[in-house]
């Protein structure tokens, strides 16, 4: 991996991956640049939100389907190394499936933080995304805990006395994907424009606006069709018919998603002033020791 930006993302289930830097994924993947997904959870107490493959064979082999689904939109996408923290989809906030042992919610923090160091040594990328706090007020217990564990395993993998395998390595820059309100607001507007119903109920502008914590936006012109098509790769968990996600013209929505916003949370290099930033790489130079 000499001589390439190297870009990790961690997500909290199959499916995630493709709702949020999809397209910046991709956008930097054909530009050459070496992307690792780790995904948390399995995805087992994810709703089957798609009638058409609803089927009994499916519920009893959910696992297994979604782990099929995950490769398929991965692969569109263009990520070069999926890896499974290991834990089981800790379901809804107070369910039932919170209480599981095997679940990402139920796990140790000191034991799921030490798991995502070890990948963060064995892949070193220059830059990790991962989700803030609370991610736009969604506060789905795995969500959160890969908000928890993220900085905390950031640290241990650049720590040369922690017990990880692998030589120390240190990220340069963390980022967290955001859901830009001025891009909802501009998809509700057009769907009022074009005499269709807007899936944007009056309680999605109610919620605190977070654009201000925007620092960065990847401008994904032509990428935007591959987070569509990731997207619906996740059949069992993205419904086609979807107003929210396809109820607007496909040239519609490629115009209002040109671009794709982040939050810069830290840097180790030194960025861009005055303006928003538009490269993830920026200030990483491929240098002997970190190449």
């Amino acid at each position: 991996m000499t001589e390439q930006f190297r870009l990790l993302s961690i997500h909290a289930h199959p499916d995630d991956e493709s709702s949020k830097g999809a397209a910046t994924t991709a956008k930097y993947t054909d530009q050459g640049a070496h992307a690792t997904l780790v995904c948390a959870t399995g995805g087992e107490e994810g709703d089957i939100l798609n009638e058409a493959v609803n089927t009994p064979e499916v519920v009893a082999d959910l696992f297994n389907v979604r782990m099929a689904e995950l490769k398929a939109a991965t692969d569109i996408i263009g990520y070069d190394v999926v890896e499974m923290l290991g834990y089981r989809d800790s379901g809804m906030k107070d369910s039932e499936a919170n209480k599981h042992p095997d679940c990402f919610w139920a796990a140790p923090m000191a034991e799921s933080t030490a798991r995502f160091a070890a990948l963060l040594r064995q892949y070193r990328p220059h830059v990790v995304l991962s989700y803030g706090d609370p991610m736009g007020g969604y506060d789905h217990p795995d969500h959160v805990r890969v908000w928890e564990i993220t900085d905390p395993a950031i640290e241990l993998a650049a720590d040369p006395n922690a017990d990880l395998p692998g030589e120390p390595w240190q990220v340069l820059k963390l980022y967290n994907s955001m859901w830009s309100r001025a891009r909802m607001l501009g998809m509700h507007e057009k769907f009022l424009e074009l005499e269709l119903k807007s899936p944007f109920e009056p309680w999605w502008f109610e919620r605190p606006d977070h654009d201000h914590m925007i620092t960065t936006q990847i401008d994904v012109q032509g990428w935007f069709q591959r987070r569509t098509d990731a997207l619906l790769a996740h059949a069992t968990q993205v419904d086609p018919t979807s107003p929210f996600w396809f109820g607007l013209p496909a040239d519609e929505m490629a115009k209002l998603n040109n671009y794709e916003s982040f939050c810069r949370v830290w840097s180790k290099v030194p960025v861009p002033t005055g303006g928003l930033e538009t490269d993830l790489f920026a200030g990483v130079e491929l240098i002997a020791n970190h190449g």
